[in-house]
């Protein structure tokens, strides 16, 4: 289990925090090493199907034998009893597409890293002020970067990761990065359900390798 600063230092290292979900097992576990072969120490399984739990679990496993460096977390985590669950399968960290303030209690006391999804000012005040320090913002598409760089200045303690709407190119990355965002969440368009339909696992390792190489340029 990681700890929240560590699960922090991670994500913000990469500057990105991939995510997904897919019903097939071997799948799941083909795009998990494939994300590590590219460079990954930070991955969010979504809880998006009925077959995410005994999923997870084998991820666990399978991280635990050959990718012990590897943080795993769990994101639409959307009640307590869900977040009870994958703290006890073994989950680093936990993401919410908005903020659940009993989840929140439980995994702060638990010193886990719980990232709540939040699109107005009133949101991420609440999430603070119960002891939140990473903040997603979704959906960014929706939101738009202007949001993001007027809200930065009134939360100074706080950091922000962008999820939604994120492109994979230099003009969308950049855009998000200079308006104040720490990292982005990549999801479908970076894994599409049509590369993980296809098994087109090496298109996954180049663009993931290539994203870090340029979250890493721009943020020179």
């Amino acid at each position: 289990m990681s700890t929240v600063q560590n699960s922090i230092d991670v994500i913000l290292k990469q500057g990105m925090l991939p995510l997904y979900f897919n019903a097939d097992e071997s799948k799941s576990i083909a795009v998990l090493k494939t994300l590590y072969n590219a460079g990954i120490r930070a991955v969010e399984y979504t809880s998006r199907g009925p077959e995410a739990l005994s999923n997870f679990k084998k991820m666990i496993e399978i991280r635990n034998a050959e990718m012990p460096e590897m943080l795993l977390g769990i994101g639409t985590i959307k009640n307590l009893t869900q977040a009870e669950t994958y703290y006890l399968t073994g989950a680093d960290f936990f993401i919410s597409p908005g903020f659940v303030p009993e989840i929140a209690s439980f995994l702060i006391a638990k010193e886990a890293l719980y990232a709540p999804g939040c699109m107005t000012p009133t949101e991420i005040i609440a999430a603070e002020n119960a002891g939140v320090k990473f903040i997603k913002l979704f959906p960014g598409n929706i939101l738009g970067s202007d949001f993001m760089s007027a809200i930065k200045d009134v939360f100074p303690n706080l950091i922000f990761m962008l999820t939604g709407g994120v492109d994979t190119t230099r003009e969308s990355i950049e855009t998000w990065f200079k308006a104040g965002v720490s990292a982005v969440g990549m999801g479908s368009k970076l894994i599409s359900k049509e590369v993980m339909e296809y098994d087109a696992y090496d298109t996954i390792e180049k663009e993931t390798k290539r994203v870090l190489d340029l979250i890493e340029t721009i943020r020179k």
